[in-house]
């Protein structure tokens, strides 16, 4: 026997010791989901199936809030402060975009009603003081026979992607220990139609987004806030969006989130040159954008489910039109990208949850990507579909309305890849 063969035998041997001594340790990384986590999904699953897809057409085309169906979700757990403080609460940051994937596999639509109010709490708790966070978040849900929801105001007509663009002001009355709010919100989530408002505002201009600070106005206590239009959309048309107006809106002075001595500080650091941390708008989206690529994730596996459903029906030419390369390779990319963007989703989620920075910009990374996933895979539903796609007999006309709006809110497409291209070069890219 050769030196070369004795080499290569000892070498196998190593190996095949190694590989079983490794399988003998615990495992440090696995994709499974724990049996709660499978359990929740479940009983998640169970209400969207039940409730929201039976209900999806009809709140579609009302255009109205469907408080009858969120009324359900708080009836079973589903809507409270209780419930989001679970999902929040699971080390691994999973249970979230879980929850939220099969929300939105039910119906886009009625599931921004029953979680848009998380985009407020978001900004309390990520912002707020202890004390803060214990008075508000539970009055965003109200209570099962009082239901509310919450708002969160930081874009308007001229500030969207450019949020050191925002006018709305908040001027401290020294007389009256007054906030004096002025300004118009525009295309936000439960405008007008919450107790809770959640709005950024611009406490000194000239410090630019770095002089920004997040208010709580209640509507049930202050004046001078109001609804204005109603926005007609082309999808998630049963999540009510409108304009709010604040117009000499005064609040108490311990309503600017964290407080004002905390603010004060913070605007005095900034104004001797120093590095602040961060601004009020962009804070809450950053810890959002996860949660908002799993949204889009459950309306591209609405999309393609219906579509691999209908093509191992329909029958064209003699046979199922998943027997033909085009419609299976199609359906088999369709696939792939869902569970591409899954991963980008979960690992962001994690990151969050462990407070892992973000050095890649991994929180844009799976809101673009999944939100992307989401347009093409419904489009691509509806080709599979033929005419029947294109009619609002089926869903997929509906899934593709909704997709469209995850290229856009929270960060446009374009957004999402300056924060990435910024993160990974470490250089000011306009």
């Amino acid at each position: 026997m050769s030196s070369s063969t004795v080499s290569s035998t000892e070498a196998a041997d190593a190996a095949v010791e190694a590989i079983s001594n490794a399988a003998a340790q615990e495992a440090t990384f696995s994709l499974a989901l724990t049996q709660d986590q499978k359990d929740l999904r479940d009983w998640v699953h169970g209400f969207a199936a039940d409730v929201m897809r039976p209900a999806a057409h009809e709140w579609d085309e009302k255009e109205k809030t469907p408080w009858p169906v969120i009324q359900e979700a708080a009836k079973i757990g589903l809507y409270g402060w209780e419930a989001l403080a679970q999902f929040f609460a699971d080390p691994t940051g999973l249970t979230l975009p879980i929850v939220n994937e099969e929300l939105f596999w039910g119906d886009a639509g009625i599931g921004m009603a029953i979680m848009g109010t998380g985009l407020a709490v978001a900004a309390i708790f990520g912002q707020g003081s202890g004390e803060q966070i214990g008075e508000w978040i539970p009055r965003c849900f109200g209570t099962e026979d009082d239901l509310k929801v919450a708002a969160f105001c930081s874009s308007e007509p001229n500030a969207g992607s450019d949020v050191s663009a925002v006018r709305t002001t908040a001027k401290f009355d020294e007389a009256t220990g007054e906030w004096v709010l002025n300004g118009q919100k525009a295309w936000a989530t439960n405008g007008g139609i919450s107790d809770v408002h959640v709005v950024i505002a611009s406490v000194d201009r000239e410090l630019g987004s770095r002089g920004h600070a997040a208010f709580i106005v209640p509507m049930s206590e202050a004046k001078g806030i109001s609804q204005g239009a109603k926005v007609s959309k082309h999808g998630l048309r049963a999540s009510h969006t409108a304009d709010v107006y604040l117009d000499d809106c005064r609040i108490p002075a311990g309503y600017v989130l964290g407080g004002k001595e905390k603010l004060d500080e913070r605007l005095a650091r900034v104004r001797e040159g120093k590095k602040s941390k961060g601004n009020a708008s962009m804070a809450t989206f950053e810890a959002s954008r996860p949660t908002v690529g799993a949204q889009a994730l459950g309306i591209a596996r609405a999309a393609y489910e219906y579509a691999l459903d209908y093509a191992k029906e329909r029958e064209q030419f003699g046979k199922k039109i998943v027997e033909n390369q085009a419609i299976a390779f199609t359906l088999a990319r369709m696939k792939m990208e869902i569970d591409a963007a899954r991963l980008l989703v979960w690992r962001a989620s994690w990151m969050g949850r462990n407070q892992v920075p973000f050095e890649n910009a991994e929180g844009s990374m799976s809101k673009l990507k999944a939100g992307e996933v989401a347009v093409w895979v419904s489009e691509r539903a509806i080709q599979i579909l033929g005419g029947n796609g294109y009619t609002r007999e089926f869903p997929v006309e509906r899934f593709h309305r909704d997709a469209k709006i995850y290229d856009i809110f929270e960060g446009t497409a374009e957004i999402q890849q300056l924060v990435i291209s910024r993160a990974i070069s470490g250089m000011h890219i306009s």
